[in-house]
This record gives structure tokens, C-alpha cells and sequence, in this order.
């Protein structure tokens, strides 16, 4: 499959999601996987693919249902119906699974890793396993191996560029619903607000919030340029997408089908990663063409106010010191 920017933002409207299986009607498995992101997005492009392939390699055994744009509910809800097993899979990222498996988080410590290749060395290696095996302790919860990407964060405003930590001063900023966020825009003394996805669009169009902080493909996609004027390239956290099952639903399947699903859907995330790079690549032209102000920042000012207000000292302690170590052996010291 060819991805371009063009097709990307397009939409996907030829995607029939659900992506119900030609075999439905004698699947001995119908598992049901959720996201909250618009059709149009990488993710749900290679989910797409991901189950058709699930499903004619499975011969009609598995009927692999793709549910986007929060078609089951907010991420919240998902968690919840996932611990539950009303829901078989979905994809969280990893500060918002952290208010589950805190442990989770530790991939987005601000202005910690230097690029998006640093974070997925990390997480293909000992840190991923080290966050894994966390999710795996809450006995309902697993996760994929590979995690899928989501990009550097980026914020957006609609009243002024952030050039250095003194912008973000009282900025009334719209964060996901995690302590981590909220922990890091206080430590650069804005007004964060938790918001659940859906409601982003209306919160910035109402002025509820001025800002919102994500990476350029999800600003893109939900047309967050609409309500938002100014696109300031801080690169602040990492986010990406871990790919959790319920471990009951997972396990009743033999391991034949197990295999399938676990072999799709990991090579379905490196895919998507690939995605969103060369979509990324791309995008700052594209918003510039939609009237949005781009401004580039130095990450070094930042960390240094992290450091100075004691942000990271106190998620070390959070974390712990094996995290921690892990975590240093990849982006070099921080504290």
C-alpha cells in the first residue's frame, strides 16, 4: 500500500469500517478492536488492512472488527470495556495508559529522547519490555509487541506562538486526561485542562481552552487548523500507541490464530509507523498552505526549566530507578 499525504488527508471514505469479514457468518471468533482516531489516519489505514488479512488468513475462524473515531467511546470508556472484555482490543497511548499502569508514561518524559528513531530504539528494546511486562501485571491487560506511532507532540494556539517556556506562562492549555501532562505544562506554569479526544475540536472552536498540544498528523486529520492559528514545533513528548488486548478474550482463541493476530497486527504497527513519518515529513507545508503559522523552538530552554522546576527529580521518584536507569540508557542523563 502507497501512502501519501494527498490520500491521507483526503479522508478514507472507501474504508468500510467495521471491517466485518466476507466469512462473518462462521467465525468462531468475533473480536471487536476500537481506536479515537479519524478514519483518514495512518492507523486506521493499516488496521483496515491489518484485519482483512486476519480474517482470510484466519479462513473465517476470526471476524477482526475495526472501530474508529471513538465509535465505542472516549479513550476512557475503552480502557474500562477492555479491563472488562467487552472490548477485545485497542490502541491507548502510553501517558494515558498511564493512569492504569503508571510505568507506561515513562516513553513521554518531556524533551527527553532527541528523535523518533532514540524513542522506538527504547521501546523495541528494554524499555518496551520493562513497559510490557507492567501492563501484563494488571492480569486483564496485554500488550503487542511493537508499538505504533502517534509522532513528536507539536502545540497549537490560537493566540500566540510559543517561542520559549515564558509563553507557555498561563496558557490555557487542553492536555489528555493523565497527571503526567498535567504535571509537565505546571512545571511550565500554564493552565492545563483535561480533555478527552472528542471533545477537543469544540473546546478550541469555544474557546474553552487557547491551546492544545499533538503530533502534526493527528492536527492534521481532525482539521484541528480550523480553530488554531499558530503551530509551534516544540517536539515536547513522544507519543505513540500501544496496541492492548484483553488476555482472556486473547486466550480463548488456539494458537494457530493466536499467531495470526499477533504477527498482523505487529507488522501492521511497523508499517504505520513508516506512515507517519513520510506523512509528518510533509505536513508542515501543508498546514502552512491552510493559514497556520509554523515557528521552529529550542528544545535546550525547555528541558532546562523541566530540570530547574524540578519535573524531572520528582517522576524519577515517581518511576523508580530501575525505570529511570532504563530510560537514561537510551536518551544519556537528565537529571
Amino acid at each position: 500500500m502507497t501512502i501519501s499525504r494527498r490520500n491521507l488527508l483526503a479522508g478514507a471514505s472507501a474504508l468500510a469500517l467495521p471491517a466485518s469479514s466476507v466469512f462473518a457468518q462462521k467465525a468462531l471468533f468475533t473480536v471487536k478492536y476500537g481506536n479515537n482516531l479519524p478514519v483518514s489516519h495512518p492507523m486506521n489505514t493499516r488496521a483496515a488492512e491489518m484485519a482483512a488479512k486476519i480474517n482470510a488468513e484466519s479462513k473465517g475462524r476470526i471476524d477482526f472488527q475495526v472501530y474508529p473515531n471513538n465509535q465505542l467511546g472516549n479513550d476512557t470508556d475503552m480502557l474500562s470495556q477492555a479491563r472488562s472484555g467487552a472490548l477485545d482490543y485497542f490502541t491507548l497511548s502510553p501517558l494515558i495508559l498511564g493512569t492504569l499502569v503508571p510505568a507506561a508514561q515513562i516513553s513521554g518524559v518531556g524533551f527527553a529522547f532527541k528523535d523518533t528513531n532514540q524513542v522506538l530504539a527504547a521501546l523495541d528494546g528494554d524499555l518496551g519490555a520493562h513497559v510490557r511486562k507492567q501492563i501484563a501485571g494488571t492480569g486483564t491487560l496485554f500488550a503487542f509487541d511493537k508499538i505504533w506511532d502517534s509522532g513528536y507532540r507539536q502545540v497549537t494556539t490560537s493566540t500566540r506562538p510559543i517561542n520559549s517556556p515564558e509563553d507557555l506562562k498561563g496558557l490555557r492549555i487542553r492536555v489528555p486526561p493523565s497527571p503526567f501532562w498535567v504535571s509537565m505544562f505546571k512545571a511550565f506554569e500554564s493552565s492545563p485542562a483535561t480533555i478527552n479526544f472528542a471533545e477537543v475540536y469544540s473546546a478550541l472552536q469555544t474557546k474553552v481552552v487557547d491551546a492544545q498540544e499533538n503530533p502534526l498528523a493527528i492536527i492534521a486529520t481532525a482539521k484541528l487548523n480550523e480553530v488554531q492559528k499558530f503551530c509551534s514545533l516544540t517536539n515536547h513528548m513522544w507519543d505513540g500507541y500501544w496496541f492492548l488486548g484483553n488476555k482472556k478474550s486473547f486466550d480463548r482463541m488456539p494458537a494457530d490464530l493466536q499467531e495470526i493476530v499477533t504477527r498482523n497486527v505487529n507488522a501492521a504497527g511497523l508499517k504505520e509507523r513508516e506512515d507517519v513519518r513520510i506523512l509528518n515529513d510533509g505536513l508542515q507545508a501543508d498546514l502552512k498552505s491552510k493559514g497556520m503559522i509554523i515557528n521552529s523552538t529550542d528544545a535546550d530552554l525547555f528541558r532546562a526549566k523541566l530540570r530547574s522546576a524540578g519535573f524531572y527529580a520528582e517522576w524519577h521518584k515517581k518511576f523508580g530507578a530501575e525505570a529511570w536507569t532504563i530510560l537514561e540508557k537510551y536518551t544519556g542523563k537528565l537529571l
